[in-house]
């Protein structure tokens, strides 16, 4: 009998326990939920490019153990600031998706320090079908025609890749980067180098520009020899014999001379006059 009290006994130690237990813990996670930071947000969509208005953010809380370091709690801080990036409704509004104080907005804002906006035109084939959209990265072919060397200076039809890995910035007017719908544009507005704005302009002056879409976490470039006619047919080149200034080529001539005919031996023969009855004849040995 004693011993059924003194199980009994431990057990309800046991639950007293384990109910403190629970006790505890949700006072101190009732505790921790309770402490909040103010955090600017969203309040409607915001386009990449816009000037902030008072009216498009506000402030919410924000639980403390899920702080954001870049993140704002002073209204005033963002009015007239620019985006970088599309912001959605409810979206923390962090640093690194402004654009530096001062900058003016449109697209200017969002292009990367040290880097240039160049547009291309393009059509439906050209602008893959209206699949490159903003924020894809595209490479550049140009198809042009390239002098072959030596003398003659006959030129070939070359298609080559040019540019790699160039981000689109913008479509048409729209630099937008949540739609993934394909737009059929007449332009494309890329981010370039200072350099790659020259090859460019360069290449859209001397031949036909193709954008060709590529994996945006594809970042390794390929250098490419160029496809010409006979390479894409397999055809292989005469080849062409080169003579030097000056080495002249020297031209050899056949002349034929008629041979002389071999005089025969000369054989001494010996007649003999024989007469027969009324008949006469010769005979030589």
């Amino acid at each position: 009998m004693m011993r059924n009290y003194r199980g009994l006994f431990m057990f309800l130690v046991a639950l007293i326990a384990a109910a403190g237990a629970v006790v505890i813990a949700s006072k101190w996670l009732l505790q921790r939920s309770s402490q909040v930071n103010q955090v600017a947000v969203a309040a409607q969509e915001i386009n990449m490019g816009q000037k902030l208005t008072s009216n498009m953010f506000k402030l919410i809380d924000w639980p403390v153990n899920s702080d954001l370091p870049e993140s704002f709690s002073n209204l005033k801080q963002l009015e007239g600031r620019v985006t970088k990036s599309t912001l959605q409704v409810g979206e923390p509004i962090l640093a690194a998706k402004l654009a530096p104080e001062g900058s003016q907005g449109g697209l200017s804002a969002v292009i990367a320090e040290g880097k240039r906006a160049i547009t291309v035109r393009v059509n439906d084939v050209v602008g893959v079908a209206g699949f490159a959209l903003p924020g894809n990265f595209v490479d550049i072919i140009v198809n042009t025609q390239s002098e072959d060397e030596g003398n003659n200076k006959s030129t070939k039809e070359i298609s080559k890749i040019v540019l790699e890995h160039i981000l689109v910035l913008a479509v048409a007017q729209e630099s937008g980067r949540e739609e993934t719908a394909p737009k059929v544009v007449n332009a494309v507005t890329l981010e370039v180098t200072p350099e790659q704005a020259e090859m460019i302009d360069l290449a859209r002056s001397i031949g036909d520009l193709s954008l060709v879409l590529r994996n945006q976490s594809d970042i390794q470039n390929t250098k490419t020899q160029g496809v010409t006619k006979n390479s894409l047919l397999e055809i292989s080149p005469v080849p062409i014999i080169k003579v030097s200034a000056a080495q002249p080529m020297v031209v050899v001539k056949k002349v034929f001379i008629k041979a002389k005919p071999v005089p025969q031996p000369v054989v001494r023969q010996t007649c003999t006059r024989v007469i027969t009855g009324l008949t006469e004849s010769k005979e030589c040995f």
